[in-house]
Parts: structure tokens; C-alpha cells; sequence
């Protein structure tokens, strides 16, 4: 027995498939496919409202410096606002990387649910739903290698 993949929910392995509580043996899956699930806008927005996040510090931080070169106060201030904007802006680097990263797992994450189906004994059955792109990657493919190893009728 081969084990194509393991998790605590599911395990594919050449002899037996267990998805979605049931268990399953490779020949009884007549066919295997996936389904994209409706977007999640609330993913799309969170993504853009954390672009607009990396941008919030260099927009003050210009802000800061502009009002030390126009406005006409002691030198003091203006140094004092020139050098706060400054470092604001450079307060964007850190900040960046954070919501950047964030992003990155957003992306792995998906912004559509994903669905493994199989034909089981003449009806659809739904193997498998999850966000998780990167799961359902390892899962699906898990999945094909389990039934092209099955033994070919003669």
C-alpha cells in the first residue's frame, strides 16, 4: 500500500481514500473532478484595503515634510516636521513587509473555495471542500495518482 497523502482529515492512499468523514475504495470512484466556488469579495477588499495600509505611512510621512517646507515657523519646527515625516515614511519599510506577508498567505488561502467531487456507485458525491489552495493542490493530486494506480481491467 502506497500513501499519496495524510492529514487528519483526509488520507489517500493506493487501497482506500477517506474524504469527508467516508471512506472510500479507489475502484469506486468511476470519476474524479473539482469546482471552483463563488469569490469572496470580503478576501478581494482585504487585499486592497492592505495595499492602501502600506501606503498610509508615506502619505503622512510626505504630508509632515511638505507642511515643514511651506509653512513659515522657526526652524525647530520645521526640523522637527521634516524629521518626523521622514522617519514615518521610513516607518513604511517594517510596515510593509508585515502586510505583505499577509497578503502572501491570502493568496495561498485562496479567494474561492475549492470542491473535489467524485461519481460514486452512479450518484456526484462532494469528496472535499476547502479554501486552502495549496491542501487542495496536494490532495487532488493525491487523489489522481491513487486511481491511475489502479489495476487495468482485462
Amino acid at each position: 500500500m502506497i500513501t499519496y497523502y495524510r492529514d487528519p482529515e483526509v488520507v489517500v492512499t493506493s487501497a482506500a481514500i477517506h474524504m469527508g468523514g467516508r471512506d472510500y475504495q479507489p475502484d469506486e470512484l468511476a470519476r474524479v473532478w473539482h469546482r471552483h466556488g463563488p469569490r469572496s469579495w470580503a478576501t478581494v477588499i482585504e487585499r486592497g484595503a492592505s495595499g492602501l495600509l502600506i501606503l498610509f505611512p508615506i502619505f503622512l510621512g510626505a504630508l509632515g515634510v511638505a507642511l515643514a517646507l511651506i509653512m513659515e515657523s522657526p526652524a525647530s519646527t520645521t526640523v522637527i516636521l521634516g524629521g518626523g515625516g521622514l522617519l514615518l515614511g521610513l516607518a513604511s519599510v517594517p510596515t510593509a513587509d508585515v502586510v505583505l506577508n499577509r497578503v502572501d498567505r491570502s493568496y495561498d488561502r485562496g479567494s474561492r473555495p475549492l470542491e473535489i467531487w467524485g461519481h460514486v456507485h452512479g450518484s456526484d458525491v462532494l469528496l472535499l471542500h476547502t479554501a486552502d489552495r495549496r491542501r487542495f493542490g496536494q490532495i487532488y493530486r493525491a487523489l489522481q495518482r491513487a486511481l491511475e494506480s489502479r489495476p487495468v481491467p482485462r
